[in-house]
Order: C-alpha cells, then sequence, then structure tokens
C-alpha cells in the first residue's frame, strides 16, 4: 500500500466514524429531552451490566438469526456507544446529582473526542485490520472488554499491569461504531 492510499482510507474511515457518532449523539440528545439526566443515579459498575445486556442481546440474536423484539442491533450497539460514553462520564463525575443537559451534552463529546482520537491512532497502528473484521467478532470482543470491566470494578478498579475501565469503555465505543459502520455498508446484517 502506498502512503497516499491508506491516508485517503483513514479518512473515510474518519468520515465514517465522524456519521455514526453523529447518529449516536442525536440520540442521545433525544433521550436526555425525554430522560434527562436520570442515568446520573447509576454507579458504574450498573452501567457496565447495562451496556453487558445489550451486547448479549445483540449476540443472542447473531446466533437466533432472528429477534422477537421488533429492534435489529443497530440500536443496541448505539446504546452501546451512549452507554461507554454515560459510563466515563460517570467515571469522571461519580454517581450523583442530575446536571443540565447541556453539560452532559458537553462531557459526551467531550468523551467521544477522546475515543475518536484514540481510534485514529489505534487505527493508524493497526492498519484498518477492524475492516477485515465479522461483525460477530467485534460483539465478542465488545464482551470481552465487558468482562475484563467487571473484573477491574471487582477489584475496585485497581490493575497490575492492565489499562483501566476508562479505556475499555472508549474501546466499547469505537468497536460499536466499527459494527455500525459494517451494518450500515450492509457488509454483515441480521
Amino acid at each position: 500500500m502506498n502512503g497516499m492510499a491508506d491516508n485517503t482510507y483513514i479518512k473515510d474511515t474518519e468520515k465514517e466514524f465522524s456519521e455514526v457518532r453523529a447518529l449516536c449523539r442525536d440520540i442521545f440528545e433525544k433521550k436526555l429531552f425525554d430522560y434527562g439526566t436520570s442515568w446520573r443515579i447509576m454507579r458504574p459498575e450498573s452501567i457496565t451490566d447495562q451496556i453487558y445486556i445489550k451486547a448479549m442481546r445483540i449476540r443472542s440474536i447473531q446466533e437466533k438469526g432472528v429477534a422477537q423484539v421488533n429492534e435489529g442491533v443497530e440500536p443496541e450497539f448505539i446504546g452501546i456507544v451512549n452507554y461507554s460514553a454515560i459510563g466515563l462520564i460517570q467515571l469522571q463525575l461519580g454517581s450523583g446529582s442530575q446536571i443540565t443537559p447541556e453539560e452532559a451534552l458537553r462531557l459526551y463529546d467531550e468523551w467521544l473526542d477522546k475515543a475518536t482520537g484514540l481510534m485514529i491512532n489505534k487505527n493508524h497502528d493497526y492498519d484498518e485490520a477492524w475492516r477485515h473484521m465479522r461483525v460477530s467478532s467485534i460483539t465478542d470482543i465488545i464482551l470481552q472488554k465487558l468482562l475484563r470491566t467487571r473484573e477491574i470494578e471487582d477489584h475496585n478498579g485497581i490493575t497490575k499491569i492492565s489499562e483501566g475501565i476508562d479505556a475499555n469503555y472508549m474501546d466499547m465505543i469505537n468497536y460499536a461504531v466499527f459494527a455500525l459502520i459494517h451494518i450500515a455498508e450492509g457488509k454483515q446484517t441480521i
């Protein structure tokens, strides 16, 4: 691969990532209108479990090939992005009192910017490897990161060598966005 082709491909990834991110943010903002910041009551462990439920539903639908509830996997991947952002906000602020929707959106954008920066750096190093992954493999990686996060939470956030909870949440954001890009391209759907 020459450098020009690589840069064009990366720019396409950044554009696609930005489009999916905008979709997730739009849903986050609409849910803020409906529910406010009621999620502020949740401890990070509860958020991790909420993401786990969404990832397990995706895997169940992938394995069974059909959903009983008239929703596909896309809303669940969007939920993984948004709950991971909520998890990062909760790690930063701790669970507690409500914040304004404007503050929630500012923090959401701040964390999604960090996750996007991480994606750009990792995508450079891994040379677009995600493009060759199956959505089912992405689901499994998200589940693995959830199990890792639960272990770290059970150790009160202490690790000996591994990255922390925040890194796992950011990775889950990025993998969920990659899955949504694949699904939007029609590469792998249920």
